[in-house]
Protein backbone atom coordinates (compact mmCIF):
# COMPACT_ATOMS: atom_id res chain seq x y z
CA UNK A 1 0.00 0.00 0.00
CA UNK A 2 1.44 3.45 -0.88
CA UNK A 3 0.40 6.35 1.14
CA UNK A 4 1.21 9.84 0.20
CA UNK A 5 1.04 12.58 3.20
CA UNK A 6 0.44 16.09 2.40
CA UNK A 7 0.52 19.26 3.97
CA UNK A 8 0.55 22.71 2.75
CA UNK A 9 -1.96 25.35 0.99
CA UNK A 10 -2.05 27.71 -2.05
CA UNK A 11 -4.14 30.21 -0.63
CA UNK A 12 -4.20 30.25 3.10
CA UNK A 13 -1.28 33.13 3.25
CA UNK A 14 -3.08 35.28 0.80
CA UNK A 15 -6.70 34.41 3.04
CA UNK A 16 -4.92 35.48 6.03
CA UNK A 17 -3.46 38.65 5.18
CA UNK A 18 -6.87 39.71 3.63
CA UNK A 19 -8.98 38.67 6.05
CA UNK A 20 -6.72 38.98 9.56
CA UNK A 21 -3.84 41.23 8.99
CA UNK A 22 -1.37 38.52 9.15
CA UNK A 23 1.37 40.07 7.02
CA UNK A 24 5.15 40.23 8.30
CA UNK A 25 6.12 38.35 11.01
CA UNK A 26 2.68 36.81 11.84
CA UNK A 27 2.74 35.72 7.89
CA UNK A 28 3.27 31.89 9.90
CA UNK A 29 1.34 32.36 13.23
CA UNK A 30 -1.78 30.02 12.55
CA UNK A 31 -2.23 27.59 9.76
CA UNK A 32 -0.33 25.77 7.17
CA UNK A 33 3.38 26.91 7.97
CA UNK A 34 5.59 23.72 7.58
CA UNK A 35 3.99 22.51 4.56
CA UNK A 36 5.46 19.39 2.92
CA UNK A 37 4.99 15.34 2.11
CA UNK A 38 5.95 12.30 2.71
CA UNK A 39 6.00 8.82 1.53
CA UNK A 40 5.02 5.34 2.92
CA UNK A 41 5.45 2.62 1.21
CA UNK A 42 4.10 -1.24 2.40
CA UNK A 43 4.26 0.67 6.21
CA UNK A 44 8.10 2.02 5.12
CA UNK A 45 8.79 5.36 5.13
CA UNK A 46 10.83 6.09 2.00
CA UNK A 47 10.73 9.80 1.40
CA UNK A 48 10.15 12.98 3.34
CA UNK A 49 10.96 16.70 2.55
CA UNK A 50 9.52 19.87 4.02
CA UNK A 51 8.80 22.46 1.04
CA UNK A 52 10.73 25.18 2.65
CA UNK A 53 14.08 23.37 1.09
CA UNK A 54 13.19 23.32 -1.96
CA UNK A 55 11.21 26.78 -2.50
CA UNK A 56 13.23 28.17 -0.04
CA UNK A 57 10.85 30.20 1.39
CA UNK A 58 11.01 29.46 5.37
CA UNK A 59 8.12 28.05 6.94
CA UNK A 60 5.89 27.84 3.82
CA UNK A 61 2.35 27.66 3.83
CA UNK A 62 2.03 26.96 0.39
CA UNK A 63 0.58 23.54 -1.45
CA UNK A 64 3.86 21.42 -1.63
CA UNK A 65 3.77 20.75 -5.59
CA UNK A 66 8.00 20.29 -5.09
CA UNK A 67 7.57 18.11 -2.21
CA UNK A 68 5.05 15.71 -3.66
CA UNK A 69 6.77 15.55 -6.84
CA UNK A 70 10.44 15.21 -5.46
CA UNK A 71 8.62 11.82 -3.29
CA UNK A 72 7.23 10.12 -6.09
CA UNK A 73 10.03 10.81 -8.55
CA UNK A 74 12.38 9.62 -5.53
CA UNK A 75 10.31 6.25 -5.38
CA UNK A 76 9.78 6.01 -9.18
CA UNK A 77 5.90 6.72 -8.57
CA UNK A 78 3.22 8.32 -10.71
CA UNK A 79 0.19 9.90 -9.10
CA UNK A 80 -2.31 6.81 -9.80
CA UNK A 81 0.29 4.41 -8.22
CA UNK A 82 -1.07 6.61 -4.64
CA UNK A 83 -3.69 4.23 -3.06
CA UNK A 84 -4.27 6.99 -0.29
CA UNK A 85 -3.58 10.27 0.22
CA UNK A 86 -3.58 11.41 4.20
CA UNK A 87 -4.10 15.17 5.02
CA UNK A 88 -2.99 15.96 8.46
CA UNK A 89 -6.08 18.16 9.22
CA UNK A 90 -9.82 17.75 9.17
CA UNK A 91 -12.06 20.75 9.19
CA UNK A 92 -15.02 18.66 8.48
CA UNK A 93 -18.76 20.23 8.87
CA UNK A 94 -18.60 19.36 12.16
CA UNK A 95 -15.47 21.09 13.14
CA UNK A 96 -17.01 23.88 11.16
CA UNK A 97 -20.00 24.13 13.28
CA UNK A 98 -17.80 24.38 16.33
CA UNK A 99 -15.49 27.34 14.68
CA UNK A 100 -18.84 29.33 14.48
CA UNK A 101 -20.67 28.02 17.71
CA UNK A 102 -17.50 29.38 19.48
CA UNK A 103 -17.61 33.01 17.75
CA UNK A 104 -21.22 33.25 18.28
CA UNK A 105 -20.98 33.00 21.90
CA UNK A 106 -17.94 34.79 22.04
CA UNK A 107 -17.92 38.24 23.83
CA UNK A 108 -17.34 40.44 21.14
CA UNK A 109 -18.95 44.01 19.52
CA UNK A 110 -21.92 42.05 17.12
CA UNK A 111 -20.31 44.29 14.24
CA UNK A 112 -16.77 42.42 14.84
CA UNK A 113 -18.55 39.46 15.75
CA UNK A 114 -19.81 39.63 12.50
CA UNK A 115 -16.54 40.38 10.40
CA UNK A 116 -15.07 36.94 12.14
CA UNK A 117 -18.23 34.89 11.21
CA UNK A 118 -17.16 36.35 7.50
CA UNK A 119 -13.66 35.58 7.76
CA UNK A 120 -13.78 32.03 8.61
CA UNK A 121 -16.46 31.23 6.34
CA UNK A 122 -14.03 32.17 3.83
CA UNK A 123 -11.05 30.33 5.15
CA UNK A 124 -13.11 27.21 5.15
CA UNK A 125 -15.17 27.29 1.67
CA UNK A 126 -11.72 28.73 -0.23
CA UNK A 127 -8.91 26.91 1.57
CA UNK A 128 -9.24 23.81 4.30
CA UNK A 129 -12.75 21.98 3.77
CA UNK A 130 -12.50 18.77 2.68
CA UNK A 131 -13.56 20.02 -1.26
CA UNK A 132 -11.15 23.30 -1.40
CA UNK A 133 -8.66 20.53 -0.65
CA UNK A 134 -9.21 18.07 -2.73
CA UNK A 135 -9.49 21.43 -5.86
CA UNK A 136 -6.09 22.45 -4.19
CA UNK A 137 -4.10 19.33 -4.98
CA UNK A 138 -6.07 18.53 -8.54
CA UNK A 139 -5.19 22.15 -9.66
CA UNK A 140 -1.29 21.95 -8.34
CA UNK A 141 -0.34 18.28 -9.42
CA UNK A 142 -2.97 17.97 -12.65
CA UNK A 143 -3.80 15.32 -10.72
CA UNK A 144 -7.72 14.84 -9.56
CA UNK A 145 -7.77 12.02 -6.53
CA UNK A 146 -11.02 10.08 -6.23
CA UNK A 147 -12.39 11.70 -2.82
CA UNK A 148 -12.60 7.90 -1.64
CA UNK A 149 -8.82 7.49 -1.60
CA UNK A 150 -8.67 10.81 0.50
CA UNK A 151 -7.99 10.32 4.45
CA UNK A 152 -8.82 13.50 6.12
CA UNK A 153 -6.72 12.57 10.11
CA UNK A 154 -7.44 15.36 12.73
CA UNK A 155 -3.81 17.01 13.39
CA UNK A 156 -3.51 16.01 16.76
CA UNK A 157 -3.94 12.38 15.91
CA UNK A 158 -1.56 12.71 13.28
CA UNK A 159 1.00 14.27 15.48
CA UNK A 160 0.44 11.11 17.84
CA UNK A 161 1.18 8.78 14.64
CA UNK A 162 4.22 10.61 14.05
CA UNK A 163 5.83 10.17 17.38
CA UNK A 164 4.05 6.08 17.59
CA UNK A 165 5.86 5.13 14.08
CA UNK A 166 9.51 7.18 14.89
CA UNK A 167 9.09 5.28 18.44
CA UNK A 168 8.88 1.95 17.01
CA UNK A 169 5.13 1.39 17.35
CA UNK A 170 4.96 0.46 20.62
CA UNK A 171 1.65 0.87 23.13
CA UNK A 172 2.55 4.57 24.38
CA UNK A 173 0.71 7.42 26.21
CA UNK A 174 0.40 10.36 24.83
CA UNK A 175 0.79 14.62 25.72
CA UNK A 176 -0.37 16.57 22.16
CA UNK A 177 0.25 19.81 22.53
CA UNK A 178 0.90 23.20 19.96
CA UNK A 179 -0.81 26.08 18.82
CA UNK A 180 -4.18 25.06 17.87
CA UNK A 181 -4.93 22.13 15.56
CA UNK A 182 -8.65 22.33 14.15
CA UNK A 183 -10.57 23.70 17.70
CA UNK A 184 -8.06 22.17 20.11
CA UNK A 185 -5.14 22.92 21.14
CA UNK A 186 -4.12 20.23 23.61
CA UNK A 187 -5.41 16.65 23.99
CA UNK A 188 -3.99 13.39 26.06
CA UNK A 189 -4.34 9.79 25.29
CA UNK A 190 -3.23 6.26 24.79
CA UNK A 191 -2.35 4.01 21.43
CA UNK A 192 -2.83 0.49 22.08
CA UNK A 193 -2.06 -2.23 18.79
CA UNK A 194 -1.84 1.44 16.29
CA UNK A 195 -5.47 2.11 18.20
CA UNK A 196 -5.88 6.14 19.35
CA UNK A 197 -8.14 6.51 22.51
CA UNK A 198 -8.04 10.18 23.47
CA UNK A 199 -8.86 10.89 26.78
CA UNK A 200 -12.06 13.74 25.48
CA UNK A 201 -11.98 15.00 29.05
CA UNK A 202 -8.40 16.67 29.00
CA UNK A 203 -9.12 18.75 25.61
CA UNK A 204 -8.19 22.13 25.87
CA UNK A 205 -9.32 24.37 22.77
CA UNK A 206 -6.94 26.96 21.33
CA UNK A 207 -8.38 30.01 23.01
CA UNK A 208 -6.52 28.59 26.11
CA UNK A 209 -3.29 27.32 24.03
CA UNK A 210 -0.19 27.27 26.28
CA UNK A 211 1.43 27.00 22.56
CA UNK A 212 -0.20 30.79 20.95
CA UNK A 213 0.71 32.18 24.30
CA UNK A 214 4.21 31.20 23.67
CA UNK A 215 4.05 32.37 20.34
CA UNK A 216 2.39 36.01 21.67
CA UNK A 217 5.23 36.42 24.31
CA UNK A 218 7.73 35.07 21.75
CA UNK A 219 6.15 38.21 19.43
CA UNK A 220 6.37 40.48 22.20
CA UNK A 221 10.05 40.07 22.97
CA UNK A 222 10.19 41.20 19.09
CA UNK A 223 11.08 37.59 17.01
CA UNK A 224 8.71 35.79 15.05
CA UNK A 225 6.13 33.54 16.12
CA UNK A 226 5.99 29.79 14.90
CA UNK A 227 10.04 30.10 14.76
CA UNK A 228 11.77 31.70 17.32
CA UNK A 229 10.07 30.12 20.27
CA UNK A 230 13.76 28.68 20.78
CA UNK A 231 15.17 32.22 21.43
CA UNK A 232 13.05 32.16 24.43
CA UNK A 233 14.02 28.97 25.21
CA UNK A 234 17.90 30.56 25.05
CA UNK A 235 17.41 34.00 26.92
CA UNK A 236 15.61 32.32 29.89
CA UNK A 237 18.70 30.94 31.17
CA UNK A 238 20.06 34.07 31.47
CA UNK A 239 18.26 34.56 34.88
CA UNK A 240 15.84 33.37 37.29
CA UNK A 241 12.33 33.29 37.08
CA UNK A 242 10.80 36.36 38.76
CA UNK A 243 9.00 35.01 42.08
CA UNK A 244 5.86 35.63 42.25
CA UNK A 245 5.77 34.40 38.44
CA UNK A 246 2.93 36.89 37.26
CA UNK A 247 1.99 34.32 34.42
CA UNK A 248 1.71 31.94 37.21
CA UNK A 249 0.31 34.38 39.83
CA UNK A 250 -2.33 35.93 37.65
CA UNK A 251 -3.50 34.25 34.13
CA UNK A 252 -3.00 30.08 34.26
CA UNK A 253 -5.34 28.43 36.32
CA UNK A 254 -4.79 24.30 36.87
CA UNK A 255 -7.97 22.42 37.31
CA UNK A 256 -8.65 18.64 37.28
CA UNK A 257 -7.76 15.82 34.39
CA UNK A 258 -5.01 17.92 33.66
CA UNK A 259 -7.02 20.75 32.19
CA UNK A 260 -5.91 24.53 32.43
CA UNK A 261 -7.91 27.51 31.25
CA UNK A 262 -6.70 31.51 30.79
CA UNK A 263 -8.14 33.97 33.73
CA UNK A 264 -8.64 35.70 30.08
CA UNK A 265 -9.05 34.10 27.00
CA UNK A 266 -6.85 34.32 23.88
CA UNK A 267 -8.22 36.71 20.81
CA UNK A 268 -6.48 33.96 18.53
CA UNK A 269 -7.79 36.31 15.75
CA UNK A 270 -5.92 38.99 17.49
CA UNK A 271 -1.49 37.89 17.87
CA UNK A 272 -1.03 40.83 19.75
CA UNK A 273 -4.06 41.13 22.53
CA UNK A 274 -1.90 40.31 25.16
CA UNK A 275 0.92 42.35 24.30
CA UNK A 276 -0.80 45.24 27.07
CA UNK A 277 -1.14 42.38 29.82
CA UNK A 278 2.71 41.26 29.39
CA UNK A 279 3.41 45.45 29.84
CA UNK A 280 0.87 45.26 32.81
CA UNK A 281 3.15 42.43 34.45
CA UNK A 282 6.63 43.24 33.34
CA UNK A 283 6.53 47.09 32.77
CA UNK A 284 7.08 48.95 29.51
CA UNK A 285 8.81 46.56 26.56
CA UNK A 286 12.68 47.60 27.04
CA UNK A 287 15.07 45.72 24.31
CA UNK A 288 17.80 44.72 26.38
CA UNK A 289 18.88 41.31 26.94
CA UNK A 290 17.77 41.61 31.25
CA UNK A 291 14.07 42.51 30.20
CA UNK A 292 13.92 39.61 27.85
CA UNK A 293 15.38 37.31 30.08
CA UNK A 294 13.16 38.28 32.54
CA UNK A 295 9.97 37.52 30.32
CA UNK A 296 11.34 34.30 29.27
CA UNK A 297 12.37 33.02 32.44
CA UNK A 298 9.03 33.74 33.96
CA UNK A 299 7.57 32.10 30.13
CA UNK A 300 9.68 28.92 30.61
CA UNK A 301 8.20 27.97 33.96
CA UNK A 302 5.00 29.03 33.47
CA UNK A 303 4.77 26.25 30.65
CA UNK A 304 7.00 23.67 32.58
CA UNK A 305 4.34 23.69 35.37
CA UNK A 306 1.77 23.89 33.08
CA UNK A 307 3.05 20.90 31.30
CA UNK A 308 3.43 19.09 34.37
CA UNK A 309 0.24 19.22 35.04
CA UNK A 310 -0.98 17.13 32.14
CA UNK A 311 1.68 14.57 32.85
CA UNK A 312 0.48 14.26 36.25
CA UNK A 313 -3.27 13.71 35.11
CA UNK A 314 -2.25 11.40 32.04
CA UNK A 315 0.16 9.31 34.84
CA UNK A 316 -3.37 8.82 36.70
CA UNK A 317 -5.43 7.79 33.71
CA UNK A 318 -2.82 4.85 31.83
CA UNK A 319 -1.01 2.31 33.16
CA UNK A 320 1.31 2.32 30.18
CA UNK A 321 4.96 2.99 31.13
CA UNK A 322 6.53 4.81 27.71
CA UNK A 323 5.44 8.35 26.69
CA UNK A 324 5.28 10.50 23.87
CA UNK A 325 5.36 14.37 23.80
CA UNK A 326 4.92 15.54 20.48
CA UNK A 327 3.55 19.16 19.09
CA UNK A 328 5.34 22.56 18.54
CA UNK A 329 5.68 22.64 22.12
CA UNK A 330 6.91 19.52 22.64
CA UNK A 331 10.42 21.39 20.81
CA UNK A 332 10.86 23.14 24.22
CA UNK A 333 13.60 20.97 25.01
CA UNK A 334 14.82 22.84 28.10
CA UNK A 335 11.00 21.46 29.58
CA UNK A 336 11.25 18.35 28.33
CA UNK A 337 14.25 16.44 30.28
CA UNK A 338 12.62 17.71 33.80
CA UNK A 339 9.28 16.35 32.36
CA UNK A 340 10.28 13.35 32.05
CA UNK A 341 12.75 13.17 35.28
CA UNK A 342 9.81 14.28 37.14
CA UNK A 343 7.07 11.46 35.77
CA UNK A 344 6.07 7.89 36.36
CA UNK A 345 7.09 6.72 32.87
CA UNK A 346 9.96 4.49 32.07
CA UNK A 347 10.83 6.86 29.21
CA UNK A 348 9.90 9.79 27.33
CA UNK A 349 10.25 10.51 23.37
CA UNK A 350 9.74 13.56 21.26
CA UNK A 351 10.40 12.99 17.16
CA UNK A 352 12.76 14.65 15.00
CA UNK A 353 9.23 15.73 13.39
CA UNK A 354 7.58 16.88 16.95
CA UNK A 355 6.23 20.05 15.28
CA UNK A 356 4.38 20.36 12.39
CA UNK A 357 6.84 19.13 10.03
CA UNK A 358 6.19 15.40 11.03
CA UNK A 359 2.37 15.66 10.28
CA UNK A 360 2.23 14.33 7.01
CA UNK A 361 4.48 11.50 8.32
CA UNK A 362 1.55 10.66 11.31
CA UNK A 363 -1.35 11.33 8.64
CA UNK A 364 0.25 8.59 6.44
CA UNK A 365 0.55 6.20 9.57
CA UNK A 366 -2.36 6.70 10.82
CA UNK A 367 -4.20 5.95 7.24
CA UNK A 368 -1.81 2.92 6.83
CA UNK A 369 -2.76 1.37 10.22
CA UNK A 370 -6.61 2.20 10.30
CA UNK A 371 -7.31 1.06 6.05
CA UNK A 372 -9.38 -1.86 6.11
CA UNK A 373 -6.84 -3.88 4.15
CA UNK A 374 -4.69 -3.38 7.19
CA UNK A 375 -6.75 -4.96 9.75
CA UNK A 376 -5.68 -7.84 11.49
CA UNK A 377 -2.35 -7.91 9.96
CA UNK A 378 0.71 -7.92 12.13
CA UNK A 379 2.45 -5.10 11.51
CA UNK A 380 6.18 -5.15 12.43
CA UNK A 381 8.06 -1.21 13.58
CA UNK A 382 10.48 -0.82 10.66
CA UNK A 383 13.79 1.48 11.42
CA UNK A 384 13.01 5.12 11.52
CA UNK A 385 15.90 7.70 10.48
CA UNK A 386 15.27 11.18 9.93
CA UNK A 387 17.25 11.21 6.63
CA UNK A 388 14.15 11.23 4.64
CA UNK A 389 15.25 14.14 1.98
CA UNK A 390 17.13 14.24 -1.29
CA UNK A 391 21.11 13.55 -1.98
CA UNK A 392 23.57 14.51 -4.41
CA UNK A 393 25.67 12.34 -5.55
CA UNK A 394 29.64 13.17 -7.09
CA UNK A 395 28.35 14.15 -10.33
CA UNK A 396 25.84 16.47 -8.82
CA UNK A 397 28.51 17.42 -6.52
CA UNK A 398 30.71 18.22 -9.70
CA UNK A 399 28.55 20.09 -11.64
CA UNK A 400 27.85 23.06 -8.67
CA UNK A 401 31.55 23.27 -8.02
CA UNK A 402 32.02 23.85 -11.74
CA UNK A 403 29.02 26.75 -11.75
CA UNK A 404 30.82 28.26 -8.50
CA UNK A 405 34.32 27.71 -10.55
CA UNK A 406 35.68 31.04 -10.32
CA UNK A 407 34.67 31.57 -6.31
CA UNK A 408 35.92 28.26 -4.99
CA UNK A 409 38.61 25.87 -5.27
CA UNK A 410 38.33 22.24 -4.44
CA UNK A 411 39.80 18.78 -4.04
CA UNK A 412 38.47 15.33 -4.04
CA UNK A 413 39.17 13.52 -1.29
CA UNK A 414 39.72 9.67 -1.34
CA UNK A 415 36.47 8.07 0.85
CA UNK A 416 35.32 8.08 4.34
CA UNK A 417 38.62 7.46 6.23
CA UNK A 418 40.67 10.14 4.14
CA UNK A 419 37.42 12.75 4.56
CA UNK A 420 37.10 11.70 8.30
CA UNK A 421 41.08 12.06 9.11
CA UNK A 422 41.40 15.14 6.78
CA UNK A 423 38.73 16.96 8.73
CA UNK A 424 39.29 15.99 12.22
CA UNK A 425 42.40 17.75 11.56
CA UNK A 426 41.27 20.93 10.45
CA UNK A 427 39.04 20.89 13.50
CA UNK A 428 41.15 21.11 15.91
CA UNK A 429 41.70 24.55 14.91
CA UNK A 430 39.55 27.29 15.10
CA UNK A 431 37.47 26.51 12.02
CA UNK A 432 33.96 26.79 11.07
CA UNK A 433 33.25 23.82 8.62
CA UNK A 434 30.45 23.61 6.72
CA UNK A 435 29.35 19.81 6.45
CA UNK A 436 27.12 18.32 3.09
CA UNK A 437 26.65 14.82 3.17
CA UNK A 438 23.94 12.33 2.25
CA UNK A 439 20.41 12.45 2.47
CA UNK A 440 18.24 16.23 4.10
CA UNK A 441 17.50 15.09 7.72
CA UNK A 442 13.36 15.65 8.20
CA UNK A 443 12.71 18.16 10.88
CA UNK A 444 13.71 21.71 12.34
CA UNK A 445 16.85 20.84 13.91
CA UNK A 446 20.26 20.23 11.50
CA UNK A 447 21.46 16.24 12.63
CA UNK A 448 24.02 16.01 10.83
CA UNK A 449 23.64 15.85 7.10
CA UNK A 450 23.59 19.81 6.73
CA UNK A 451 25.31 20.90 9.66
CA UNK A 452 28.08 23.62 10.35
CA UNK A 453 30.87 22.39 12.38
CA UNK A 454 33.18 23.13 14.95
CA UNK A 455 35.16 22.90 17.81
CA UNK A 456 33.59 23.32 21.09
CA UNK A 457 36.62 23.90 23.82
CA UNK A 458 37.46 27.87 22.35
CA UNK A 459 35.33 29.49 24.65
CA UNK A 460 35.12 32.25 21.92
CA UNK A 461 33.57 29.88 18.73
CA UNK A 462 29.92 30.49 19.83
CA UNK A 463 30.07 34.71 19.43
CA UNK A 464 32.80 33.64 15.61
CA UNK A 465 29.49 31.74 14.95
CA UNK A 466 26.66 33.93 15.91
CA UNK A 467 28.08 36.94 14.40
CA UNK A 468 30.19 35.78 11.57
CA UNK A 469 28.31 32.78 10.18
CA UNK A 470 24.57 32.57 11.22
CA UNK A 471 24.02 36.42 11.59
CA UNK A 472 22.26 36.30 14.78
CA UNK A 473 21.72 37.01 18.39
CA UNK A 474 24.89 36.48 20.46
CA UNK A 475 23.26 34.82 23.13
CA UNK A 476 21.95 32.22 21.25
CA UNK A 477 23.76 28.85 22.32
CA UNK A 478 24.61 25.96 20.01
CA UNK A 479 24.20 21.85 20.47
CA UNK A 480 26.99 19.41 21.11
CA UNK A 481 27.50 15.83 19.45
CA UNK A 482 28.37 13.71 21.66
CA UNK A 483 28.76 9.62 21.05
CA UNK A 484 25.98 7.81 23.32
CA UNK A 485 28.40 6.24 23.96
CA UNK A 486 30.24 8.75 26.03
CA UNK A 487 27.24 10.94 26.78
CA UNK A 488 26.66 9.85 30.03
CA UNK A 489 30.32 10.48 30.99
CA UNK A 490 29.96 14.01 29.58
CA UNK A 491 26.35 15.53 30.73
CA UNK A 492 23.98 14.48 33.18
CA UNK A 493 22.03 12.45 31.31
CA UNK A 494 19.61 11.37 34.15
CA UNK A 495 17.35 8.46 33.06
CA UNK A 496 17.75 9.21 29.42
CA UNK A 497 20.38 7.01 27.80
CA UNK A 498 19.97 8.58 24.45
CA UNK A 499 18.92 12.01 22.59
CA UNK A 500 19.18 11.86 18.96
CA UNK A 501 17.61 14.31 17.78
CA UNK A 502 18.38 17.40 20.11
CA UNK A 503 15.04 17.12 21.99
CA UNK A 504 15.99 17.06 25.16
CA UNK A 505 18.65 19.58 27.50
CA UNK A 506 20.98 18.48 29.81
CA UNK A 507 23.56 19.57 32.68
CA UNK A 508 27.05 19.46 31.78
CA UNK A 509 29.34 17.89 34.19
CA UNK A 510 31.16 20.33 35.88
CA UNK A 511 34.70 18.93 35.03
CA UNK A 512 33.28 19.06 31.11
CA UNK A 513 32.22 23.11 31.30
CA UNK A 514 35.94 23.75 30.87
CA UNK A 515 36.25 21.22 28.13
CA UNK A 516 33.13 22.24 25.93
CA UNK A 517 32.77 26.19 26.77
CA UNK A 518 31.57 26.61 23.10
CA UNK A 519 28.75 24.33 23.31
CA UNK A 520 28.21 25.29 27.42
CA UNK A 521 24.80 27.28 27.74
CA UNK A 522 25.13 30.10 30.47
CA UNK A 523 23.18 28.57 32.52
CA UNK A 524 25.76 25.24 32.48
CA UNK A 525 23.21 23.34 30.50
CA UNK A 526 23.59 21.65 26.83
CA UNK A 527 20.95 20.60 24.08
CA UNK A 528 22.63 17.24 23.39
CA UNK A 529 22.69 14.84 19.92
CA UNK A 530 23.51 11.29 20.71
CA UNK A 531 25.63 9.96 17.50
CA UNK A 532 25.82 5.92 16.98
CA UNK A 533 27.65 4.65 14.13
CA UNK A 534 24.20 2.90 13.07
CA UNK A 535 22.36 6.47 12.38
CA UNK A 536 25.83 8.77 11.45
CA UNK A 537 28.85 6.30 10.22
CA UNK A 538 30.89 9.11 8.79
CA UNK A 539 29.42 12.13 11.68
CA UNK A 540 30.52 9.17 13.90
CA UNK A 541 33.73 8.61 12.78
CA UNK A 542 34.69 11.80 12.57
CA UNK A 543 33.48 12.53 16.39
CA UNK A 544 35.61 9.72 17.57
CA UNK A 545 38.84 11.08 15.67
CA UNK A 546 38.60 14.55 16.43
CA UNK A 547 38.32 13.22 20.38
CA UNK A 548 41.83 10.98 19.50
CA UNK A 549 43.29 14.59 18.49
CA UNK A 550 42.04 16.77 21.33
CA UNK A 551 40.75 14.92 24.29
CA UNK A 552 37.79 16.68 23.52
CA UNK A 553 34.24 14.55 23.18
CA UNK A 554 32.03 16.71 21.35
CA UNK A 555 31.60 18.83 18.43
CA UNK A 556 29.42 21.54 17.97
CA UNK A 557 26.84 21.22 15.47
CA UNK A 558 23.99 24.09 14.07
CA UNK A 559 22.56 24.27 10.92
CA UNK A 560 24.02 24.93 7.58
CA UNK A 561 22.17 27.83 7.42
CA UNK A 562 22.06 31.84 8.07
CA UNK A 563 19.46 33.32 10.11
CA UNK A 564 15.88 33.92 8.49
CA UNK A 565 17.04 30.95 5.68
CA UNK A 566 15.67 27.41 5.60
CA UNK A 567 18.55 24.53 5.96
CA UNK A 568 20.83 23.89 3.10
CA UNK A 569 19.30 21.48 0.32
CA UNK A 570 21.27 20.71 -2.84
CA UNK A 571 25.23 21.67 -3.06
CA UNK A 572 24.31 24.91 -4.94
CA UNK A 573 22.36 26.40 -1.40
CA UNK A 574 25.26 25.20 0.69
CA UNK A 575 27.97 27.04 -1.77
CA UNK A 576 25.87 30.06 -1.56
CA UNK A 577 25.70 29.97 2.08
CA UNK A 578 29.37 29.11 2.12
CA UNK A 579 30.16 32.46 0.13
CA UNK A 580 27.94 34.61 2.01
CA UNK A 581 29.33 33.55 5.42
CA UNK A 582 32.43 33.35 7.08
CA UNK A 583 32.75 29.60 7.08
CA UNK A 584 36.08 28.57 6.74
CA UNK A 585 35.67 25.23 5.00
CA UNK A 586 32.70 23.26 3.41
CA UNK A 587 32.92 19.36 3.13
CA UNK A 588 30.41 18.61 0.14
CA UNK A 589 30.49 14.99 0.28
CA UNK A 590 34.05 13.72 -0.68
CA UNK A 591 35.06 17.27 -1.54
CA UNK A 592 36.58 19.77 0.35
CA UNK A 593 36.31 23.34 -1.11
CA UNK A 594 37.50 26.06 0.21
CA UNK A 595 37.11 30.05 -1.37
CA UNK A 596 39.35 30.90 -4.03
CA UNK A 597 41.92 33.95 -3.53
CA UNK A 598 40.29 36.73 -5.70
CA UNK A 599 43.32 39.18 -3.85
CA UNK A 600 44.96 39.41 -7.29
Amino acid sequence: MIVLGCNGFTRVSEIFAENFGAVGTDKNYLLGHDAGASLLVDGELVAAVEEERLNREKKTTDFPINSVKWCLDYAGLKFSDIDLIAIPFDFSAKVLDEMLSGIVSAPMPPAAKLDLLNNIGKLFTEVVSHEAILADFAARTGFTPDPDKVVFVPHHLAHAMTGYYVAGMKDTAFLISDGRAEVLSTLMGEIRDGRIRVFDETAIGAEYSIGILFSAITRFLGFVPNNDEYKVMGLSGYTRPPAPNPFLEHLVELHEDGRYSFRRPLETDNPRSFDPLFEQYFGPFQDTLEYKARVAAAAQEMLTVVTRHQVRALEAKTDLNHLLFEGGVALNCLNNTPLFEGSRFDDMEVSFGASDTGVTIGAAVHAWVNHPDNAGRGRSAPRVTPYLGPEYDDAAIEQALRDFDSRVEWSRLNGDDEVVDHVAKLLTEKVVIGWFEGRLEHGPRALGHRSILANPSFPDIKDIINTKVKHREPFRPFAPLVLESEASRVFEMGRKTRSPYMTFVFPVKPEFRDVIPGATHVDGTSRVQTLTDEDTPRLAALLRRFTALTDVPCLINTSFNVAGEPIVCTPADALNCFLGTEIDYLVLGNYLVTKADTSA
